[in-house]
């Protein structure tokens, strides 16, 4: 048995078990197609120009990890054909070296083939808002799911490059797509390559009808505000579909609720749309473990450069005010390591005390876009938030987030979360440049930026008792968030009004 749970024999006969069934889906018609899976440190693959609904297991070729052909199938008598290793073989190995792939899986499936012609032009293929994403690893129904699309060539083994550099362009992808021919998917194991490979296919299909149909499936859909009286059949005021029992939530819930509903509300994250475990385990740390290699790669940028004066002057304000460990960070004549050097050491302290200052905000933020933007950061949200935020856009109420951290960081969050990008559904970022969140006068600035009628049009939640003080001393409703993982509210909750969930904030 191989380390990871199925051997050679074990993998030969899956895949003929799952060519015939992706022979019955229109998968591999025709010879096309094919299949490998990895079994221990050995791959065994299915071979090129036979029936793929007939093989057998003695039919497979067996590969070393380097691709390297370790056992050639018997020759079986007439008509059948001397074995043939597939013309996948070199793509296959992209996704297992590239990726770690446990298995690999092309289809020639008409729904991928015409996924790729709805924009002849386009080099990605982009969905969202249809459920089977959340079938594909680090997807979400919220956001989109984008597949490269490379263009083809005569033979499949000419096609390696491209693949290799679509693999290394779009590291949230499972799959890339080839133009006028099929789909590459891989996943950690046999099944969740199935998996993947059945969801893709569903989305290219949902595109190709929808497009069809006049829908565009790259963007989400509009809003259905409740009270704009898209829904009357006729001005005698009937309900399209007849019956009030159809109504949608966020319907009946401005409806219900329309005398107190705010026009805005306002979003702290950290313990209140995001466990304060993520931000501080994840995000800070991660922030902090990458500085030095960030600061060294991008050193003679102009943003890095901005990022490392503001770094400079807060250090010497910090030594003009006497603060414990306060140093210089040396100016840019005094050399690249010497300059890093003390701006790392700033960061390191800066985090440690857990200062709210813009020197420290920015170039983290500057660190998580790259983090995010490569897949090895993807924000985590409680599972309410997104459901909310829906809601709230179609029952017409606008959403911002009001957070310490800067406004890039904030849209980094909300756009690479693990449901998907969420930022159609928020109208506005707002960070301490609009001033403290202890204090009135912030809450002031922003309720001006809204273009409110009155401050009480605002409704704002977070878990921070201080923050809610301050909302309130500027005339804003708010609520206070109790969290898993949050500190405890104090007795009272200071005469704020307590959720558990985004569900709840409209009560």
């Amino acid at each position: 048995m191989s380390s990871n749970g199925i051997s050679v024999d074990e993998a030969k006969t899956l895949i003929c078990e799952l060519c015939r069934l992706f022979y019955d889906q229109g998968w591999v018609s025709g010879t096309g197609g094919g299949i490998s899976v990895k079994a221990g440190n050995e791959i065994v693959m299915a071979p090129s120009g036979v029936q793929k609904e007939r093989m057998q297991p003695d039919d497979m070729f067996v590969l070393d990890a380097k691709g390297d052909v370790i056992h050639t199938p018997a020759v079986k008598p007439p008509p059948a054909r001397p074995p043939k290793l597939s013309e996948c073989s070199p793509l296959f190995m992209a996704a297992y070296e590239l990726r770690g792939a446990g298995a690999v899986i092309h289809s020639h499936s008409m729904n991928a083939v015409l996924a790729t012609m709805l924009d002849p032009g386009a080099s990605e293929f982009v969905i969202t808002h249809v459920e089977m994403i959340k079938g594909i690893e680090g997807h979400g129904f919220y956001g989109k799911c984008v597949v490269p699309v490379i263009e083809n060539t005569a033979r499949e083994c000419e096609l390696t490059d491209r693949l290799r550099q679509a693999i290394a362009d779009y590291p949230q992808a499972n799959a890339v797509l080839v133009r006028r021919h099929g789909v590459y998917v891989w996943g950690k194991d046999w099944i969740q390559a199935k998996t993947q490979a059945e969801c893709y296919d569903y989305l290219f299909e949902a595109a190709v009808k929808m497009h069809g149909m006049g829908l565009d499936y790259r963007r989400p859909p509009p809003p259905i505000f409740a009270d704009n009286g898209a829904s009357k059949a006729n001005g005698n005021g009937a309900e399209a579909n007849g019956s009030h029992a159809a109504e949608p939530a966020a319907k009946k819930a401005k409806t219900r609720h329309a005398a107190s509903l705010p026009a805005a509300v306002v979003l702290d994250i950290e313990g209140t749309v995001a466990p304060i475990s993520y931000v501080a385990d994840v995000m800070f740390p991660y922030a902090q473990q990458h500085c030095r290699s960030f600061l060294e790669s991008t050193y003679d940028s102009d943003e890095t450069q901005a990022d490392i004066a503001l770094i400079r002057t807060q250090a010497t304000a910090d030594v003009a005010e006497g603060r414990d460990g306060a140093a210089a960070v040396p100016e840019p004549g005094a050399g690249k390591a010497e300059v890093v050097d003390a701006a790392v050491a700033w960061v390191s302290g800066a985090i440690a005390a857990d200062r709210k200052v813009g020197a420290l905000k920015n170039l983290q933020g500057h660190i998580w876009r790259s983090g995010f933007s490569s897949g090895a950061l993807q924000a985590e949200l409680f599972r309410d938030v997104p459901d909310a935020l829906v809601e709230w856009r179609a029952a017409g109420l606008k959403a911002y987030v009001y957070s310490s951290g800067s406004r890039e960081a904030q849209r980094l969050f909300f756009g690479y979360s693990k449901v998907g990008d969420l930022r159609p559904y928020l109208c506005g970022f707002f960070d301490t440049t609009s001033g403290p969140k202890t204090e009135a006068a912030s809450y002031n600035n922003i309720a001006l930026s809204l273009g409110v009628d009155s401050p009480s049009d605002i409704l704002f939640a977070t878990d921070v008792l201080a923050e809610a003080q301050a909302a309130a001393a500027a005339g804003w409703r708010a609520v206070l968030v109790a969290r898993p993982g949050n500190k405890p509210l104090p007795e009272g909750a200071g005469g704020f009004r307590v959720i558990t969930n985004m569900q709840e904030l409209l009560q």
